[in-house]
């Protein structure tokens, strides 16, 4: 059996976090996806957070410390990535920036990502496109079309989302889509429903 290994950064300051939990639905989303295609799962969670003061001072001295170098190679040898940030000031946030401004050069070339962000309102949702598409572009990352954003409605009273909600459908629909880019299949189409319209004639008699 296959073994696929997904690096899963989120970039929360809180403990616990909304970012978190949304890098985790999608974490679980690819990782479900990628079980039925029969491959085996690993899951590398990484909180920015844990590593800020690392991450500063690799800013600074232009080198990682021991616990941010094996962060960084862990995600450098992952066969994709779930990025997720809070969204600060209509862009994603210098915590997040940072990380992906110390990775090696090339590090992320062709890597299947899995884009997501967390914000107090849907007017920030626009942020994924306009912020975190363009730096992952420039990072010559394969992003997956599907991006997922999470407002504070968009979740329940004790921190879930009920039921097959919108944010659920989403997180399945883009999990399933960096599973398909990982295991080099393409996601299952669901059929058109104007592809068989009902004939004029017949809507006319009611049939």
């Amino acid at each position: 059996m296959t073994t696929r290994t997904l690096a899963v950064v989120s970039a929360g300051l809180g403990q616990p976090s909304s970012t978190r939990l949304l890098a985790d639905r999608l974490a679980d989303a690819a990782a479900t996806a990628l079980r039925e295609q029969g491959a085996d799962v690993e899951l590398v969670p990484v909180d920015l957070r844990d590593h800020a003061h690392e991450l500063m001072d690799n800013m600074l001295t232009g080198f990682p410390g021991g616990k941010l170098r094996e962060v960084l190679e862990k995600v450098g040898r992952a066969d994709g990535l779930i990025a997720v940030t809070p969204v600060f000031n209509a862009s994603y946030s210098g915590l997040f920036k940072t990380f992906f401004d110390v990775l090696e050069p090339g590090t992320l070339e062709g890597v299947p990502v899995l884009l997501g962000a967390t914000g107090g309102t849907a007017r920030h949702s626009l942020a994924i496109d306009f912020a975190m598409r363009p730096m992952f572009a420039y990072l010559r990352a394969h992003v997956v079309p599907t991006a997922v954003y999470a407002a504070s409605e968009d979740w329940g009273s004790n921190g879930t989302a009920g039921g097959a909600d919108a944010l659920t459908e989403r997180a399945a629909r883009a999990g399933a889509e960096l599973a398909a880019v990982i295991g080099g299949t393409a996601p299952a189409v669901k059929p058109d429903p104007f592809d068989e319209p009902v004939p004029f004639e017949d809507l006319l008699a009611g049939r």
